[in-house]
């Protein structure tokens, strides 16, 4: 495992992300955390301003916090959807619960920011086109027609995934599904079961945290590259963190689940896994990996 990892860690992943949507820089990058992998979310914050900020309110307020991904739509046998946003799971009852929701917002809809795969996007209400709230979904196909302007006024794309990421929306995409009462009819779960009287929050895509991200020049170097090599390698870097360390010589992330760890030194890169017997593998530069992590966004 750790040849394979060292020998496609140095692999360049975002050839697809250029295709996804046009290049607009984002300037601000949201984490919502899973477990599956970090959905990392590039916000269009100023082709799409009051939905940015409607979603930024709910994120510092940690609304999205426990929250979980509650619909898995398909299109025939494609996966049509993944969405959020809605409802959560407070630690003190651990049922499921309405996030409060805010004033409704105006509707944002572009068709130079179309529904296409990898976007991100309001839901709303049928027949009002600004009836957005809380409740957003990742397009999981091209659904540029089938959500344009002619469907409810048009769905406002106010950002993309990153191409990591994707790969982790499109892991939830496939994961069963079970057909509970409404709003649960498309209900993504980690163990398939036929049962949702018995279900628990273990079952459920729950995000344990929904934050934003320190991303681009001004931020810290190495937790840029933290951050990048998380969302490309959740199968090692889990739980995702933003909580970085200092000790032994090194600047680093501790990941609890995995018993791994990735940290920089004089200028340096490396990861540390159970079977290197304690010995932490020199990966290249924090200037090669910057690059890299700038390149996807981060």
């Amino acid at each position: 495992m750790n040849a394979e990892w060292k020998r496609t860690l140095r692999a360049v992943l975002l050839v697809a992300a250029a295709a996804l949507l046009p290049g607009w820089a984002a300037a601000t990058m949201v984490r919502v955390e899973t477990p599956v992998g970090p959905l990392d979310i590039e916000l269009y914050d100023t082709q799409a301003p009051v939905t940015v900020a409607n979603f930024l309110t709910y994120v510092r307020d940690r609304a999205y916090d426990r929250s979980i991904v509650h619909r898995s739509a398909r299109a025939g046998a494609s996966p049509f959807v993944i969405q959020g946003g809605g409802f959560y799971v407070p630690t003190t009852t651990g049922v499921l619960t309405a996030i409060t929701t805010r004033a409704a917002i105006q509707n944002e809809y572009s068709a130079d920011r179309p529904n296409v795969r990898g976007s991100v996007a309001m839901a709303k209400l049928g027949g009002n086109p600004n009836s957005a709230t809380s409740q957003w979904f990742v397009n999981m196909i091209d659904n540029t027609t089938t959500l344009g302007p002619t469907n409810n006024g048009g769905f406002t794309v106010f950002g993309r995934l990153t191409a990591p990421s994707l790969a982790v929306a499109e892991a939830i995409a496939a994961l069963p599904r079970l057909a509970c009462t409404s709003p649960y009819g498309e209900l993504p779960v980690l163990v398939s079961t036929t049962s949702c009287a018995a279900l628990t929050v273990e079952q459920l895509v729950l995000s344990p945290r929904v934050r934003e991200l320190s991303v681009g020049a001004t931020a810290n170097a190495s937790d840029r590259v933290f951050n990048y090599l998380e969302a490309v390698y959740p199968q090692y870097a889990a739980p995702a963190t933003n909580v970085s360390q200092i000790g032994f010589g090194y600047y680093f992330r501790q990941y609890t689940k995995t018993n791994a760890y990735l940290g920089t030194r004089l200028g340096r890169v490396y990861y540390l896994l159970p079977e290197n017997n304690g010995v932490p593998v020199d990966i290249g530069t924090i200037d090669e990996w910057v690059a890299q992590a700038a390149a996807a966004g981060y």
